[in-house]
């Protein structure tokens, strides 16, 4: 009898400290929100969706993050302070989206300083330690970097020259596309590369610049006859966390998000310069003219391209002349 008693006192025992076990992981699991701007089936949106995978597997489920693409969260200009001020606690965004907050997020977007991959890498490594400590002073942790294809001009007819450009509706979104406009005479109209499509198929826009990729996902061939591939910039999207928000974790799930995101940006690379050709291929696939820009018009926007690095050096004064000459070396 004792024997049973014990037995069950036991079990009784045991059964008292298994069932807090089955709840911690419950009550331990933590889910983040990622906001992103682009389609799902992007190469972008792809990168993120892999990472978050990445981050559940290598915690166990502790920490899931779902990644919410093509705007479907926050519209692209909202993402960075939605995260900062922990509507979400990380998201993807264009950096130089926030140039005017501070012009080193813009300094991808200078035409014709960095034009392969390999000199956007280096221009990256040079400029990254200014841009995280901007984005820490804003409550936000860099965690990786990952480039689009190179920058190319899509039109409705031929460009010879710059003068060709004067009149068009031209498709701004950050400083250095509107300033283009300006000094080619376009009209700049602000409009996301979620929002690309609808302002091409109801004629708001009839000329812009951007990559191959941005060009497939809103089917520019349904209203673009010509694509130059000028290769004028090879800009980035940054993911980041909430500081807080990370702080919050245990150590070793910090240590899962950032080896995820480690993974995340060299995978991200290697898969942007992979799928630029291809891009391109889909382009001519449809019926697009897939040309180099005539010499006239590379001569007029390398001379713009001075104009908007003088600009911006003396918007970012010591620090950006710092940066641009680490790059240079």
């Amino acid at each position: 009898m004792f024997r049973l008693i014990k037995t069950c006192a036991m079990a009784a025992c045991v059964a008292a400290l298994a069932a807090p076990a089955l709840v911690v992981p419950a009550a331990a699991q933590t889910k983040w929100n990622l906001p992103a701007a682009y389609p799902a089936d992007n190469p972008h949106s792809v990168n993120l969706i892999a990472f978050a995978k990445d981050v559940g597997d290598a915690t166990g489920g502790k920490l899931q993050i779902t990644v919410h693409a093509a705007a479907s969260l926050f519209k692209a200009p909202e993402i960075k302070r939605a995260v900062a001020t922990g509507q979400a606690q990380a998201g993807e965004v264009l950096i130089s989206l926030h140039e005017n907050e501070d012009p080193m997020f813009g300094i991808d977007v200078i035409p014709f300083l960095s034009t392969s991959y390999p000199a956007a890498k280096k221009l990256w490594l040079a400029s990254k330690p200014a841009i995280e400590k901007k984005l820490a002073s804003q409550g936000l942790m860099l965690l990786f970097a990952v480039p689009w294809g190179p920058q190319g001009i899509y039109a409705k007819k031929d460009l010879a020259t710059v003068e060709d450009m004067k009149g068009l509706k031209w498709r701004a979104y950050n400083v250095g596309t509107s300033r283009i406009a300006e000094l080619v005479g376009a009209q700049p109209v602000t409009i996301q590369a979620a929002e690309l499509p609808q302002a091409l198929a109801t004629g708001v826009v009839n000329a812009f610049m951007t990559s191959g990729s941005t060009g497939y996902d809103s089917k520019a061939w349904e209203t673009m006859t010509h694509f130059y591939d000028t290769q004028a910039w090879i800009p980035k999207n940054v993911t980041f966390v909430n500081k807080a928000a990370f702080d919050a974790l245990d150590k070793p799930t910090q240590d899962a998000i950032l080896k995820a995101a480690a993974v995340a940006e060299e995978r991200g690379w290697k898969l942007a310069e992979e799928k630029a050709k291809w891009y391109l291929e889909q382009l001519q696939a449809n019926k697009m003219k897939v040309l180099p820009p005539p010499p006239a018009l590379k001569t007029g926007l390398e001379k713009i391209g001075e104009q908007l690095t003088a600009d911006w050096l003396k918007k970012a004064g010591p620090d950006g002349e710092a940066v641009i000459a680490a790059y240079k070396k």
